[in-house]
């Protein structure tokens, strides 16, 4: 299995993912999709940034 770097789009949409769920969790700002799903939101930017390793062109 060959990993490759993510493409930008991935790589950023994974990173405000998980910066939305950190300011949440320790920020203690409501976000009213993701503040009671904090760590589903986490969890779905590290398997967006796991796709884009893992895929060749995604």
């Amino acid at each position: 299995m060959n990993l490759s770097a993510p493409t930008l789009p991935v790589f950023l949409v994974s990173i405000i993912l998980a910066i939305l769920a950190v300011i949440v969790t320790y920020g203690g700002i409501k976000i009213p999709v993701i503040s009671g799903n904090a760590f589903i939101t986490l969890l779905a930017g590290y398997v967006v940034l796991l796709a884009g390793n893992l895929f060749k062109g995604i």
